[in-house]
């Protein structure tokens, strides 16, 4: 899956994931590969994804995420440090 993590600043992260873990404002959850389509509301949280050589993970302040085809676009505020 490609996930991309944009803030209004600048592009966060953009690369090949196998699983990524959203905050979402109903309930934590996670896509893996072939995911229903959806759009979802982010609260204040944790975003973790595994790359090929390792999980990262950042907060978030609250965002909107996308994921469609194995794609998922990450809109957020901003990206706490």
């Amino acid at each position: 899956m490609h996930l991309e993590i944009i803030t209004p600043d600048k592009k966060v992260f953009r690369g090949e994931v196998s699983e990524a873990s959203f905050p979402g404002a109903s309930g934590a959850f996670q896509v893996l590969k072939n995911h229903a389509p959806l759009i979802a509301v982010l609260d204040k949280g944790l975003v973790s994804f595994q790359t090929h050589d390792e999980k990262k993970s950042m907060t978030v302040d609250g965002g909107v995420v996308e994921v469609r085809d194995n794609e998922i676009i990450l809109l957020a505020e901003k990206v706490l440090d």
